[in-house]
């Protein structure tokens, strides 16, 4: 199985991941590949709760039959080996229940769920889904990068989306229009993610009007909200030196604790995670730094600025602790590490740049602040209601979509990824429904 973590470290040209740090101190990272977030993330796949589905306004009808289509081509049910099946019974012991075995859902207790790994180690991406599709009728261009969504405003006052400036990786620059620009069945769907999206739309000509007239670029449509409301899913982790060799494995065994505020996951069977995966409510921004597609935008997240989401760190972070210190778990642990050695090793590693501060181990709110990380769980900046509508159109534009987790207002729950390519199927078949009515 691939390292992961190799991946999101490689900051060559040709890495599939883009690393940044936000203005928090915390290093995260973006994808660009064909797939995007699927060809870096763990693996890991689950539904979202029926109520972000209500949210989002999607039939849960639809919703089903698009999660069942991605999950003939990509997912699979993962082999637990030991670590995994230990961390399933501590997390019973800590009264993570019920016992929900094997599921898809996101609900309360311990389960193992999907995996886009096969039984071979190897990564299915979204770009799988292209298989579906007709290849007489579809053009895909690898090593391009879009620039700008193009527009036309001279015949009305709302401007009309009717193509996109791209550059191949020569440098050469290119064009590509809208097939029938007079008239209003064909749409430009931007589905570049969380930072990408918002990116791309403030690049257009469409976000704040004084950051875009700062940078020189001419304003399409003045719409304050893109860029805003963004959030990441904070991780906050314990790392459990084990005295026996076991199998590595990524995530497959959650718990999902404290009436769904708190996310227990294990990764490469060596540590316990715990994600606040409620909301987030803490909430930050997107703003350009340049009119360069290829630099990272300033971003910050303000992780836990919201008390909420530190009260349900701290949960968290507790439950993780009774897992350690399960019987489950007690033949992992090299004997005279104690609770307070683990979280006094995890304050001492370079996990971002936040001060540290002494009282961390002897205070879970202090721990949750100084070792917070990204679970690249990325959401907002172009949400739904405030840029979008119930259809993801850009709002005073007519032909012009943004479908990815940008629209988001909340987490779906336990990993977004199976919910970003449920949304894309769905609202595919929504569209050509529309067409033919």
């Amino acid at each position: 199985m691939e390292n992961f973590i190799t991946t999101l470290t490689d900051g060559s040209p040709d890495s599939f991941s883009q690393p940044f740090i936000s203005e928090d101190g915390v290093p995260n990272n973006r994808a660009r590949a064909l797939g995007g977030g699927t060809t870096i993330n763990v693996g890991f796949y689950s539904r979202a709760e029926p109520l972000f589905l209500e949210q989002i306004g999607l039939d849960e009808a639809l919703a089903k039959d698009s999660y069942e289509w991605i999950e003939k081509k990509l997912v699979n049910k993962p082999v637990s080996f030991e670590w995994q099946t230990a961390v399933r019974n501590g997390l019973l012991e800590a009264g993570v229940l019920p016992d929900n075995g094997f599921t898809y859902a996101h609900i309360n207790g311990t389960e193992t769920s999907g995996t886009i790994f096969d039984r071979n180690g190897n990564r299915h991406t979204a770009a799988d889904l292209l298989e579906y599709a007709n290849p007489r009728r579809i053009k895909v261009y690898l090593h391009v990068v879009v620039h700008k969504i193009t527009f036309k405003t001279k015949d009305g006052p709302i401007p009309k989306a009717d193509g996109v400036i791209f550059y191949d990786a020569n440098g050469g620059k290119h064009m590509a229009y809208l097939k029938n620009k007079l008239n209003n069945d064909g749409d430009i769907i931007l589905s570049a993610g969380a930072i990408g999206s918002p990116q791309l739309l403030m690049l257009s000509g469409i976000g704040p009007a004084a950051q875009l007239l700062s940078l020189g670029i001419k304003v399409v449509l003045d719409q304050p909200m893109v860029g805003r409301e963004m959030r990441d899913v904070p991780l906050n982790s314990l790392i459990v030196p084990y005295s026996n060799h076991i199998q590595l494995s990524l995530s497959t065994t959650v718990g999902i604790a404290n009436s769904g505020n708190s996310y227990i996951i294990t990764f490469n069977g060596f540590d316990l995670s715990a994600l606040s995966v409620s909301g987030p409510i803490s909430k930050g921004y997107l703003e350009l730094r340049n009119t360069n597609i290829g630099d990272n935008p300033r971003i910050r997240f303000n992780y836990f600025q919201a008390a909420e989401n530190l009260r349900h760190c701290v949960q968290g972070m507790q439950t993780v602790i009774d897992v350690v210190n399960s019987e489950s778990l007690s033949r992992f642990r090299i004997g005279n590490m104690t609770t307070r050695d683990l979280l006094e090793m995890m304050v001492n590693m370079p996990l971002n740049l936040r001060p540290k501060h002494p009282n961390a181990t002897t205070s879970l709110e202090q721990y949750c602040m100084d070792t917070v990380m990204t679970v690249w769980h990325y959401l907002g900046g172009c949400q739904i209601g405030k840029v979008v509508d119930r259809n993801f159109k850009v709002f005073g534009e007519d032909r012009l979509r943004v479908i990815d987790a940008s629209t988001f207002t909340f987490s779906p729950g336990t990993n977004p990824q199976a919910t970003i390519m449920m949304l894309g199927r769905s609202m595919g078949q929504r569209i050509l429904q529309s067409r033919r009515s």
